[in-house]
């Protein structure tokens, strides 16, 4: 059977993820990159949370109105999510929101 191509994600976009911990449905930030051959119907996401540590693994998001309160993109918690899973998008983060991602990530995996 042939291959056929699903939806495609794109960094920034936020879904909502029932991620099966005791029913809880989160928010999710795609940052992996835009790929619309990708060889497999996953992105990589970040959740977001409310509670912040203050690491270098976290953002802290600009207001949004999906976005009930202060909120943070957790790079530490980052998961691969398959597309099906993705309810959404509910909204985008974009500009220098992504660019801090984009530094945490590196910081987070050590890349120079």
């Amino acid at each position: 059977m042939p291959w056929i191509p699903s939806m495609t994600t794109k960094p920034g976009e936020v879904y909502r993820v029932n991620l099966g911990i005791g029913g809880k449905v989160r928010m999710m930030l795609v940052v992996s990159r835009e790929d619309s051959d990708a060889p497999r119907a996953l992105s990589i996401c970040a959740p977001i949370t409310t509670s912040s540590r203050g690491s270098a693994y976290e953002v802290e998001l600009p207001p949004r109105p999906f976005l009930r309160e202060k909120s943070f993109a957790n790079l530490q918690g980052l998961q691969a999510i398959q597309h099906n899973e993705l309810n959404g998008p509910v909204g985008v983060f974009f500009g220098e929101a992504m660019d801090r991602i984009r530094t945490a990530i590196a910081y987070t995996f050590d890349l120079k």
